[in-house]
Protein backbone atom coordinates (compact mmCIF):
# COMPACT_ATOMS: atom_id res chain seq x y z
CA UNK A 1 0.00 0.00 0.00
CA UNK A 2 1.36 3.80 -0.98
CA UNK A 3 2.18 5.54 2.01
CA UNK A 4 1.09 9.26 2.37
CA UNK A 5 4.29 10.97 1.09
CA UNK A 6 4.70 8.38 -1.85
CA UNK A 7 0.73 9.36 -2.64
CA UNK A 8 1.52 13.32 -1.80
CA UNK A 9 4.66 12.92 -4.49
CA UNK A 10 2.30 11.44 -7.22
CA UNK A 11 0.02 14.18 -6.94
CA UNK A 12 2.48 16.73 -7.10
CA UNK A 13 3.82 14.78 -10.20
CA UNK A 14 0.37 14.51 -11.84
CA UNK A 15 0.04 18.35 -11.23
CA UNK A 16 2.90 19.51 -12.70
CA UNK A 17 2.37 17.76 -15.32
CA UNK A 18 -0.61 19.16 -16.36
CA UNK A 19 0.24 22.49 -15.67
CA UNK A 20 2.54 22.24 -18.21
CA UNK A 21 0.64 20.65 -20.99
CA UNK A 22 -1.93 23.43 -20.03
CA UNK A 23 0.90 25.97 -20.71
CA UNK A 24 1.94 23.78 -24.00
CA UNK A 25 -1.68 24.17 -25.22
CA UNK A 26 -2.84 20.64 -24.83
CA UNK A 27 -6.29 20.55 -23.77
CA UNK A 28 -7.26 17.45 -22.56
CA UNK A 29 -6.05 13.72 -23.35
CA UNK A 30 -6.83 13.90 -27.03
CA UNK A 31 -4.06 11.23 -27.77
CA UNK A 32 -2.69 13.70 -30.23
CA UNK A 33 1.91 12.76 -30.94
CA UNK A 34 2.08 15.99 -28.66
CA UNK A 35 0.25 15.10 -25.72
CA UNK A 36 1.40 11.19 -25.97
CA UNK A 37 5.28 12.30 -25.81
CA UNK A 38 4.27 14.38 -23.13
CA UNK A 39 2.75 11.74 -20.59
CA UNK A 40 5.65 9.05 -21.69
CA UNK A 41 7.83 11.72 -19.99
CA UNK A 42 6.02 11.45 -16.74
CA UNK A 43 8.21 11.01 -13.78
CA UNK A 44 11.23 12.35 -15.62
CA UNK A 45 12.37 16.47 -14.53
CA UNK A 46 9.40 18.84 -15.57
CA UNK A 47 12.33 20.80 -17.95
CA UNK A 48 11.78 18.05 -20.71
CA UNK A 49 8.71 19.11 -21.51
CA UNK A 50 9.47 22.33 -22.59
CA UNK A 51 9.08 22.90 -26.93
CA UNK A 52 10.07 25.41 -29.07
CA UNK A 53 8.89 27.25 -31.48
CA UNK A 54 10.21 25.05 -34.08
CA UNK A 55 8.79 21.94 -32.34
CA UNK A 56 5.39 24.02 -32.29
CA UNK A 57 5.54 25.09 -35.89
CA UNK A 58 6.60 21.03 -37.09
CA UNK A 59 3.85 19.99 -35.38
CA UNK A 60 1.28 22.33 -37.04
CA UNK A 61 2.81 21.28 -40.59
CA UNK A 62 0.83 21.75 -43.44
CA UNK A 63 -2.48 22.42 -41.76
CA UNK A 64 -6.00 21.38 -42.47
CA UNK A 65 -7.74 21.27 -39.20
CA UNK A 66 -10.14 23.64 -40.39
CA UNK A 67 -11.98 24.83 -43.54
CA UNK A 68 -9.65 28.29 -43.71
CA UNK A 69 -6.49 25.98 -45.60
CA UNK A 70 -8.85 25.15 -48.66
CA UNK A 71 -8.32 28.51 -49.98
CA UNK A 72 -4.83 29.66 -48.46
CA UNK A 73 -1.95 30.20 -50.11
CA UNK A 74 0.71 30.31 -47.39
CA UNK A 75 0.38 29.51 -43.37
CA UNK A 76 1.43 32.52 -41.48
CA UNK A 77 2.77 30.88 -38.16
CA UNK A 78 4.27 34.45 -36.73
CA UNK A 79 7.65 35.65 -36.79
CA UNK A 80 10.32 37.65 -34.44
CA UNK A 81 12.12 37.00 -31.40
CA UNK A 82 12.10 33.51 -29.53
CA UNK A 83 12.90 35.13 -26.44
CA UNK A 84 10.57 38.42 -26.75
CA UNK A 85 9.65 40.05 -23.78
CA UNK A 86 6.60 41.68 -26.03
CA UNK A 87 4.49 39.54 -27.70
CA UNK A 88 1.54 41.18 -30.08
CA UNK A 89 -0.90 39.32 -31.06
CA UNK A 90 -3.58 39.98 -33.97
CA UNK A 91 -6.75 38.88 -35.41
CA UNK A 92 -5.56 36.73 -38.47
CA UNK A 93 -3.46 37.00 -42.34
CA UNK A 94 -4.26 39.52 -44.86
CA UNK A 95 -3.89 39.75 -48.51
CA UNK A 96 -0.29 40.24 -48.31
CA UNK A 97 0.18 37.83 -45.14
CA UNK A 98 -1.41 35.41 -47.41
CA UNK A 99 0.11 36.04 -50.52
CA UNK A 100 4.28 36.52 -48.81
CA UNK A 101 3.64 34.31 -45.95
CA UNK A 102 4.77 36.51 -43.59
CA UNK A 103 2.88 38.28 -40.68
CA UNK A 104 1.50 42.03 -40.47
CA UNK A 105 3.17 43.07 -43.90
CA UNK A 106 0.08 44.83 -45.59
CA UNK A 107 -0.81 48.37 -44.93
CA UNK A 108 -1.68 47.85 -40.93
CA UNK A 109 1.49 45.94 -40.73
CA UNK A 110 3.45 48.59 -41.91
CA UNK A 111 1.04 50.99 -38.96
CA UNK A 112 1.93 48.38 -36.48
CA UNK A 113 5.60 48.66 -37.62
CA UNK A 114 5.37 52.33 -36.61
CA UNK A 115 3.71 51.52 -33.30
CA UNK A 116 6.46 49.49 -32.36
CA UNK A 117 9.04 51.92 -33.20
CA UNK A 118 7.72 54.42 -31.28
CA UNK A 119 7.96 52.06 -27.66
CA UNK A 120 11.35 52.13 -28.61
CA UNK A 121 11.55 48.32 -30.18
CA UNK A 122 11.52 46.90 -33.34
CA UNK A 123 10.30 43.84 -34.89
CA UNK A 124 13.15 41.97 -34.55
CA UNK A 125 12.59 42.51 -30.64
CA UNK A 126 9.16 41.63 -30.17
CA UNK A 127 7.40 38.64 -31.52
CA UNK A 128 4.21 38.87 -33.70
CA UNK A 129 1.33 36.42 -34.16
CA UNK A 130 -2.61 35.56 -34.54
CA UNK A 131 -5.19 33.95 -33.14
CA UNK A 132 -5.76 32.11 -36.66
CA UNK A 133 -2.86 31.65 -39.04
CA UNK A 134 -4.89 31.39 -42.28
CA UNK A 135 -6.59 34.20 -44.23
CA UNK A 136 -10.32 33.76 -44.26
CA UNK A 137 -11.64 34.16 -47.85
CA UNK A 138 -12.39 37.95 -48.47
CA UNK A 139 -10.83 38.70 -45.24
CA UNK A 140 -14.15 37.73 -43.50
CA UNK A 141 -14.18 37.33 -39.55
CA UNK A 142 -12.40 34.53 -38.59
CA UNK A 143 -15.69 31.83 -36.92
CA UNK A 144 -15.85 30.05 -33.86
CA UNK A 145 -14.74 27.11 -35.12
CA UNK A 146 -11.82 27.86 -37.12
CA UNK A 147 -10.17 29.87 -34.08
CA UNK A 148 -11.52 26.75 -31.82
CA UNK A 149 -8.57 24.66 -34.00
CA UNK A 150 -5.92 27.23 -34.44
CA UNK A 151 -5.67 29.17 -30.30
CA UNK A 152 -4.05 26.71 -28.94
CA UNK A 153 -1.08 26.83 -31.19
CA UNK A 154 -1.20 30.55 -30.34
CA UNK A 155 -0.91 29.41 -26.51
CA UNK A 156 1.88 27.12 -27.31
CA UNK A 157 3.71 30.09 -28.86
CA UNK A 158 3.04 32.27 -25.57
CA UNK A 159 4.11 29.60 -23.46
CA UNK A 160 7.23 28.49 -25.29
CA UNK A 161 8.32 31.80 -25.45
CA UNK A 162 7.26 33.38 -21.94
CA UNK A 163 6.91 36.78 -22.57
CA UNK A 164 6.48 38.94 -19.75
CA UNK A 165 4.00 41.01 -21.69
CA UNK A 166 1.19 40.87 -24.71
CA UNK A 167 -0.58 43.19 -26.30
CA UNK A 168 -3.83 41.95 -27.96
CA UNK A 169 -4.39 43.82 -31.32
CA UNK A 170 -8.26 44.06 -31.65
CA UNK A 171 -11.53 42.10 -30.38
CA UNK A 172 -10.95 39.34 -31.23
CA UNK A 173 -7.51 38.77 -30.21
CA UNK A 174 -8.58 39.99 -26.93
CA UNK A 175 -11.63 38.05 -26.61
CA UNK A 176 -9.75 34.99 -27.70
CA UNK A 177 -6.78 35.41 -25.32
CA UNK A 178 -8.82 36.56 -21.87
CA UNK A 179 -11.78 34.12 -22.94
CA UNK A 180 -14.29 37.31 -22.90
CA UNK A 181 -17.22 38.68 -25.31
CA UNK A 182 -16.53 42.07 -23.35
CA UNK A 183 -16.15 44.73 -26.39
CA UNK A 184 -12.25 46.16 -26.99
CA UNK A 185 -13.34 49.66 -26.10
CA UNK A 186 -14.61 48.52 -22.37
CA UNK A 187 -10.99 46.18 -22.05
CA UNK A 188 -8.66 48.36 -23.50
CA UNK A 189 -7.11 51.41 -21.37
CA UNK A 190 -5.97 48.90 -18.73
CA UNK A 191 -3.80 45.69 -17.89
CA UNK A 192 -5.15 42.52 -17.35
CA UNK A 193 -3.54 39.25 -16.15
CA UNK A 194 -2.99 36.53 -19.06
CA UNK A 195 -1.71 33.74 -16.33
CA UNK A 196 1.86 35.68 -14.99
CA UNK A 197 1.51 37.82 -18.26
CA UNK A 198 0.50 41.46 -18.08
CA UNK A 199 -1.84 41.58 -20.99
CA UNK A 200 -2.81 45.27 -22.53
CA UNK A 201 -5.67 44.79 -25.35
CA UNK A 202 -5.91 47.80 -27.95
CA UNK A 203 -7.30 48.66 -31.07
CA UNK A 204 -6.72 46.34 -34.10
CA UNK A 205 -4.29 48.74 -36.76
CA UNK A 206 -6.43 47.97 -39.57
CA UNK A 207 -9.23 49.35 -37.10
CA UNK A 208 -7.10 52.38 -36.99
CA UNK A 209 -6.89 53.25 -40.23
CA UNK A 210 -10.06 53.18 -41.12
CA UNK A 211 -10.50 55.62 -37.02
CA UNK A 212 -7.78 57.88 -37.31
CA UNK A 213 -9.10 59.29 -33.99
CA UNK A 214 -8.36 56.55 -31.92
CA UNK A 215 -5.20 56.68 -32.61
CA UNK A 216 -4.49 58.96 -29.67
CA UNK A 217 -6.67 56.17 -27.32
CA UNK A 218 -4.22 53.53 -28.83
CA UNK A 219 -0.70 55.92 -28.26
CA UNK A 220 -2.53 56.00 -24.36
CA UNK A 221 -2.36 52.44 -24.25
CA UNK A 222 1.27 52.42 -25.56
CA UNK A 223 2.47 54.69 -23.00
CA UNK A 224 0.82 52.30 -20.23
CA UNK A 225 3.07 49.79 -21.86
CA UNK A 226 6.18 50.98 -22.36
CA UNK A 227 6.48 52.75 -18.44
CA UNK A 228 5.18 48.93 -17.11
CA UNK A 229 8.09 47.38 -19.22
CA UNK A 230 10.84 49.67 -17.88
CA UNK A 231 9.62 49.00 -14.37
CA UNK A 232 9.71 45.43 -15.31
CA UNK A 233 12.58 45.69 -16.41
CA UNK A 234 14.25 47.70 -13.55
CA UNK A 235 12.84 45.39 -11.25
CA UNK A 236 14.12 42.16 -12.57
CA UNK A 237 17.12 40.68 -11.02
Amino acid sequence: MMDSAALFRTIENIKETLRLMAESGCRGFDCSPRCLDMMAGWGRPAASARESLTDIREELGDCRRCRLHLKRTHIVFGEGDPHARLVFVGEGPGFEEDRRGQVFVGAAGQLLTRIIQAIGLSRKQVYIGNIIKCRPPGNRNPEADEIDACFPFLERQIAAIRPRFVCALGSFAARALLRTDTPISKLRGRFHDYGAIKLMPTYHPAYLLRNPAKKRETWEDMKQLMAAMQSDEQNSP
